[in-house]
């Protein structure tokens, strides 16, 4: 493959597994380390068998998350990283306010999405934090995940339906290459800004993107898209990242 050159387009961050996807201007990419911020929390639905003295990857199954329960995503949060404090509001509802750093705001905050989500979930609930070191992300080599925007608009093109590129719930989001290159960017080095990363393998596509990020409606089968029109499910491309460096919006794009 030739030397393929993009831009960054969109940067997005999870604090808290299935929930809102926040907007990011730069951030700074450790080696070895996970996107900033993202993912740091998950909302245990019934016992998951997470242990947090020996972390390990756990099925998204067991949270509440948008593959699971749609509902999810009309509850909107904002987390502050230097404070901890999330902020949740949801159909008109006083904003629930907490600190997850704490043990009594991650209780809070189970308890008041207990009462939104009702017998959509399984329960009990229970907000776990990460341990150091550990993410609550979809593969356990997952560590960053980009998205090709070329991609997204040639399953549009395909589907004859306007696509939010936000239903991948990535967090580096690249135009410029062409559709479908990053598939076959497993091993190869990309220099994403300052930082250089790896592509680890292509990204199979779930049930959470059919799910509408701004209303949670359950209201496309893009992983039938995909199969139908590609043969395949995988959109995006996960990577690890070998070399730190900063990473803003505007950022060439190097693979």
């Amino acid at each position: 493959m030739t030397s393929l050159v993009g831009d960054v387009r969109m940067l997005r961050r999870h604090p808290v597994k299935g929930f809102t996807p926040e907007a990011m201007e730069s951030v700074t990419l450790k080696a070895g380390a996970h996107f900033p911020c993202d993912r740091m929390y998950a909302v245990e639905d019934g016992p998951s068998g997470f242990n947090p003295r020996k972390p390990g990857h756990v099925s998204k199954q067991k949270f509440t998350v948008l593959a699971k329960i749609p509902e999810v995503a009309k509850a909107r949060t904002k987390y502050d990283e230097d404070t901890g404090v999330i902020i949740v509001e949801a159909g008109g509802e006083p904003p629930f306010i907490a600190r997850l750093t704490e043990e009594a705001g991650r209780t809070g905050f189970a308890a008041w999405l207990t009462r939104f989500l009702g017998d959509l979930a399984t329960g009990p609930l229970q907000v776990l934090p990460a341990p150091e070191g550990h993410r609550f992300m979809d593969h356990p080599q997952g560590f960053v995940s980009i998205i090709n925007l070329a991609s997204v608009r040639d399953l549009h093109e395909k589907t004859g339906r306007a696509i939010d590129p936000m239903r991948f719930r990535a967090n580096v989001y690249v135009d410029g290459w062409p559709a479908w290159a990053e598939l076959e960017m497993a091993g190869r080095d990309i220099q994403l800004g300052g930082a250089r990363v790896k592509g680890v393998k292509p990204i199979v596509r779930c049930s959470a993107t059919c799910v509408d990020p701004s209303t949670g409606d359950y209201d496309m089968d893009l992983p039938g898209d995909l199969f139908e029109h590609y043969n395949h499910m995988h959109c995006g491309l996960y990577v690890s990242v070998e070399e730190g460096g900063e990473l803003k919006v505007g950022d060439r794009v190097q693979a």
